[in-house]
């Protein structure tokens, strides 16, 4: 136990932490030159796509110190995406240190002192690395200062390393021997483990990934689940290298694999804790909390009899991403389906890509929501995940909507833009904090469902990339919300509804009419498109009628000849409308999104 370390990388996203888990994974001989690629622990052909970490990936290394003792090294690479933290927060449960890695041409950003946050709550012994030292635009002293100021270590501690050189990782790896402590917990104790994950391989059912805090566990034992109760025999166990290691036993502060051949994916949850049949440990594992979605959205099969279908793939996909929540809804619009809580919006793209690219299931989502709360007489409260299910005027007192704290630090020279485009979205500054002479941090409070559409995408246009963000929840206000509808020929879509401020109302009505007008096809009769609220219509386009000339075989003669024509056609097209149905393409779902 004394010669294991366990820790993670955290930082933020784009500073270099899987270019240097490949390093590391190189100079402790884990991965053969044949086997070396770029992004070597990321699997996912979306991840190498984007450069881009989803999942947080463990791997075995083994190391020999300048003692000349072997030491097993068990490293976490985690995801720097605000949107992937909770994948940062299982990861972190399972260390004892962690690497916070700083790239020194840009500095700390939001999401670094987040994850920094978040290892500091655990106790996490950190270990500041200053990464891409190669480069000519390399500012060591300044963002060496920047990381004394926030985690109040000394000049000599931070280490200088370069991803893509292999600069520094021999420091890397000593400071993680001589820094990082040694698992605590005891080997005689009752067996008990956490699982931080579980992925689902067809042929063996389900593997769960655990960190053992005390006891041991051999092969073939007869293992429990605290949280199901359930039992299972522990067919193989065994440590995490590139591919799975078998072990006959594992013991306190290994960071290992079991397979049970467990088949359905409800029966492991992730932070479950392990314990054995013959001698139960009698509490479970601390420090883990329940992952709350932000971002709610409709998401159905394009045809209605893959129903099923999809309700298994998001359950496999769910046992790879614990963060992804659902429940079953229908729609008048878009038949059966399921109402999903996602983390935020890359989230949400990237689930809809992988049931695409994992699962072959082409769906549709609906315009994006958070979850409100409304207040009924009698002091009744119901949450509201979907704007349709909002109660009508009259029996309804106030509604609330959650708000956030929003952390941006940008350059100076942006900080007139960054705060017009937050108090355009209702949001009100909170501080403004000078990092260095050019940088500055700014923390606004704002409602959630205003950074839900393309807040992050404008954020980043109007500070050329150079702003960073991070976000987290600061309770409900009440607030003067409306829900708007939008009618085709009459018909309430209730897949296009939204839930929004009564001062964006009708701007935003109208936008979607005349984007809805581009994008519904023209029919053979005249379609009206309105945006309402309650009764009262605030916004309407019409879709002109596809016209024969039937008056072209007319020349000269009388003009009821002609009249007589056109009533004809006119009854057509009355008749016509009464029957006929308008289409919603796939692409006016999606453009409510991308409004401007």
């Amino acid at each position: 136990m004394k010669k294991i370390r366990n820790f993670c990388i955290i930082a933020h996203i784009d500073h270099g932490k899987s270019t240097l888990a490949d390093r590391l994974l190189q100079e402790t001989g884990t991965i053969t030159e044949r086997q070396m690629q770029d992004q070597a622990l990321d699997d996912m052909d979306l991840e190498r796509e984007r450069g881009i970490t989803i999942k947080s990936h463990a791997i075995q290394m083994v190391h020999t110190h300048t003692d000349g003792e072997e030491y097993i090294l068990n490293l976490i690479d985690t995801p720097g995406h605000v949107d992937f933290s909770y994948e940062v927060s299982r990861s972190i449960a399972a260390c004892e240190g962690a690497l916070l890695i700083v790239d020194a041409t840009q500095g700390i950003e939001a999401q670094t002192i987040s994850n920094l946050y978040l290892a500091l709550e655990n106790d996490l012994e950190i270990i500041p690395v200053l990464n891409k030292m190669d480069l000519d635009s390399a500012d060591a002293e300044v963002v060496g200062d920047q990381i004394i100021d926030l985690i109040g270590c000394e000049a000599e501690e931070i280490i200088f390393a370069s991803g893509k050189s292999g600069l520094g990782v021999e420091n890397i790896l000593k400071a993680v021997i001589e820094r990082v402590p040694a698992p605590k917990g005891d080997p005689e104790a009752p067996f008990q483990a956490m699982i931080f994950d579980s992925v689902f391989n067809s042929f063996r059912g389900i593997v769960a990934y655990f960190r053992v805090n005390n006891g041991t566990l051999r092969r073939r034992e007869k293992i429990k689940l605290l949280s199901t109760e359930k039992e299972y025999i522990a067919d193989e166990i065994g440590v995490l290298g590139l591919d799975l290691i078998p072990r006959e036993t594992l013991s306190t502060g290994d960071v290992g694999y079991v397979i049970s051949g467990i088949k359905d994916a409800k029966e492991i949850k992730v932070g479950d804790t392990i314990t054995t049949f013959e001698n139960p440990c009698t509490d479970a594992v601390q420090g883990f909390e329940d992952v709350k979605p932000m971002v709610f959205a409709g998401v159905y099969p394009v045809d209605t009899e893959d129903y099923e279908e999809l309700r298994f793939s998001m359950e496999k996909l769910q046992l790879n991403d614990a963060s992804l929540v659902f429940e079953p809804e229908s729609s008048a619009a878009l038949g059966f389906g399921f109402r999903c809580g996602f983390l935020g919006m890359l989230h949400m793209e990237i689930v809809q890509e992988r049931l695409e690219r994992e699962f072959n299931m082409t769906v549709i989502t609906t315009v994006p929501n958070v979850s409100y709360i409304a207040h009924l007489p009698k002091g009744i409260q119901q949450t509201i995940n979907n704007p349709s299910d909002l109660p009508e005027n009259k029996g309804l007192v106030k509604v609330e909507e959650p708000y956030i704290k929003a952390q941006i630090i940008t350059k100076s020279s942006y900080i007139g833009p960054v705060m017009s485009l937050c108090i355009q979205k209702r949001g009100e500054i909170v501080s403004q904090v000078y990092l260095t002479a050019d940088r500055v941090e700014l923390t606004f409070s704002m409602p959630l469902g205003e950074i839900v559409f393309d807040f992050y995408d404008k954020l980043k246009s109007i500070s050329r990339g150079y702003a960073s963000f991070d976000y987290f929840p600061d309770g409900y206000r009440e607030s003067d919300l409306v829900k708007l509808d939008i009618l085709l020929n009459g018909d309430q879509v209730d897949a296009l509804s939204a839930l929004i401020h009564r001062d964006h109302a009708h701007s935003f009505g109208k936008r979607i009419c005349l984007k809805l007008k581009e994008l519904i096809p023209r029919q053979q009769f005249m379609v009206a498109l309105q945006a309402a609220i309650g009764a009262k219509i605030i916004a309407r386009e019409t879709i002109s009628a596809v016209r024969k000339d039937v008056t072209a075989k007319c020349y000269g003669g009388d003009i009821t000849r002609k009249r007589k024509l056109l009533e004809k056609q006119k009854k057509g097209k009355k008749r016509m409308r009464q029957i006929g149905s308008v289409e919603v393409p796939q692409s006016a779902f999606l453009a409510i999104l991308k409004l401007d």
